[in-house]
C-alpha cells in the first residue's frame, strides 16, 4: 500500500522508512532507523527528486506509480549518486524509458562506474543556474560539490522557495507519519542524530558547506528538503543556525565531554575522580564516555557540540591504546578544530600515550591544552589528588572565560 504526502501543491513526498537497518553505511548506528526522502513534481511535465535505497524499492515504486498514475515521468533529476539515493534508477528507466536523467558531468560518471544500464541516451546534463521548466514549477540548479560527494548538486524550486538539499541539512532517525521537522518534538528526537549525522557524514567538509550556505543565501527559502530526516518549513533560521556553526567547528555552547579508555579501571577511576571535582566547582554540563563501549559516532558528535574535552588513556603495547587511537585520528581526519582539550596519561612503565595523545591533537587548528597534562603510574594515589585538583581549576576557570 502506497504512502505518500502532498508537501505544496503538486509536490509530494514519496520516500519511505527503514527500521531494520543496523548501520548506515555499515558504520554508524541506526537506534531509531533511517529516512530516505524522495519527492515528485506533478505539473504540466512531472519531476521526480532523487529515488531511494534498495531496501525500500518496492513501497518506493508503489508511491511514485500512485502519485503519477497513468502520466508519464519527464524528468528524473539526481542530486546525488550515493547508493542510498540512487539505488532505483535503473528500474525507474525501465518502467518509464523516454524519462530525462538530469544531472551534471560527475553525475554521470558515477552513474556509470556503480551500474550497467546504458542510460546515455536518457542524459540531460546542466550547469550552474540552469533551469528546467515543468509548468507553474520552475527549477533551478545549484552545484555544492563535497556536500559532501564531488557530484552533489540542490535543485531549487523557484515558485515556492523549495529547496531539495540532497545529504545537506539531514538527519538519522526514521520519520513516524510527522514528516515535518515543526510536528515534532525536534530538539529530543532529531537534533541529537541531526548533528551525529553532520559531524561523522559531512564533518570533514565545513569549508564546502561554507559555500554552499553562500550561495543559497540569496534565495528565499521556504522549504527544506533533505533525503534524510524530517522536512523544514518553518523556524529554517535556527536549522541554517546549527549548520553555520558546526561547519565552522564553533561550539554550540560551553560544557565538557569526557572520554576514556580504560583495561582494568584505573583510568576510568582518574576520570570519575575529574568529573567530581568538576561537578563540585558548579559545573553542570559533563558527558562521560568509555571509548571501547560507546560508537565513536556519538563522542564525536558532543564533541561538536561541546567547547572542552578531556582525554584520558592508558599506554598499550608501548603505544596509545587502539580504539583512543582510532577515534582521536578519526576526529582530526573530520577536521575538527577549535576546541579546549586536558590530557590524561597512565602507564605502569613506559609512558607512550600521553606523548602521542599530544601528536595527534596537535594535527588540529586552534585547539588549546588546558592545565598541565597528568601521566598516572598505573593509578591515582592520594598525593597526586592536588594535581587533578589542580587541572579541575584550570577547566573551570577557561570555561568561566567570556
Amino acid at each position: 500500500m502506497y504512502s505518500v504526502i502532498e508537501i505544496s501543491p503538486k509536490v509530494f513526498w514519496v520516500g519511505g522508512n527503514d527500521r531494520r537497518l543496523e548501520r548506515f553505511e555499515n558504520m554508524f548506528p541506526l537506534p531509531n532507523g533511517v529516512s530516505y526522502n524522495s519527492y515528485l513534481i506533478g505539473d504540466e511535465k512531472t519531476a521526480l527528486i532523487d529515488t531511494v535505497d534498495a531496501s525500500i524499492s518496492a513501497l518506493y515504486l508503489e508511491n511514485v506509480t500512485h502519485v503519477l498514475g497513468d502520466r508519464k515521468l519527464d524528468y528524473l533529476v539526481i542530486n546525488h549518486m550515493e547508493p542510498d539515493h540512487c539505488a532505483n534508477i535503473e528500474e525507474i528507466v525501465r518502467r518509464y524509458p523516454d524519462v530525462k536523467v538530469v544531472g551534471n558531468k560527475k553525475t554521470f560518471q558515477f552513474f556509470e562506474q556503480y551500474y550497467s544500464l546504458d542510460l546515455s541516451s536518457n542524459y540531460m546534463e546542466i550547469q550552474e543556474g540552469d533551469e528546467l521548466k515543468l509548468g507553474d514549477h520552475t527549477l533551478r540548479f545549484y552545484f555544492a560539490p563535497m556536500v559532501h560527494w564531488p557530484e552533489v548538486m540542490f535543485t531549487y524550486e523557484v515558485s515556492k522557495g523549495i529547496l531539495f538539499s540532497a545529504d545537506a541539512f539531514g538527519s538519522f532517525g526514521a520519520l513516524s507519519g510527522n514528516i515535518f521537522a515543526d510536528e515534532t518534538d525536534f530538539e529530543n528526537a532529531f537534533l541529537d542524530e541531526s548533528r551525529r549525522y553532520y559531524a561523522n557524514i559531512v564533518g570533514r567538509y565545513g569549508m564546502q558547506v561554507q559555500a554552499a550556505l553562500k550561495k543559497v543565501s540569496t534565495l528565499e527559502i521556504n522549504m527544506i528538503c533533505s533525503v534524510h530526516g524530517p522536512i523544514w518549513r518553518k523556524n529554517l533560521a535556527y536549522l541554517l543556525d546549527k549548520y553555520d556553526k558546526w561547519s565552522r567547528y564553533i561550539p554550540e555552547q560551553k560544557g565538557i565531554v569526557l572520554f576514556y579508555a580504560s583495561m582494568y579501571g584505573n583510568t576510568e577511576n582518574v576520570m570519575n575522580v575529574l568529573a567530581n571535582k568538576l561537578a563540585m566547582r558548579g559545573i553542570q554540563d559533563i558527558r562521560m564516555y568509555d571509548v571501547s563501549k560507546t560508537h565513536p559516532s556519538y563522542i564525536i558528535s558532543d564533541v561538536w557540540k561541546y567547547s572542552h574535552m578531556v582525554i584520558a588513556s592508558p599506554t598499550y603495547n608501548m603505544h596509545l591504546y587502539f580504539v583512543m587511537d582510532a577515534l582521536l585520528r578519526e576526529m582530526s581526519a573530520l577536521g575538527l578544530k577549535n576546541r579546549k582539550v586536558s590530557l590524561i596519561g597512565n602507564h605502569t612503565w613506559s609512558s607512550a600515550a600521553l606523548k602521542v595523545m599530544q601528536v595527534i591533537i596537535s594535527t588540529m587548528k586552534n585547539v588549546e591544552l588546558v592545565g598541565t597534562p597528568l601521566d598516572i603510574r598505573s593509578s591515582l594515589k592520594p598525593e597526586q589528588d592536588a594535581d587533578v585538583d589542580a587541572l579541575a581549576d584550570a577547566i573551570y576557570a577557561s570555561l568561566s572565560e567570556q
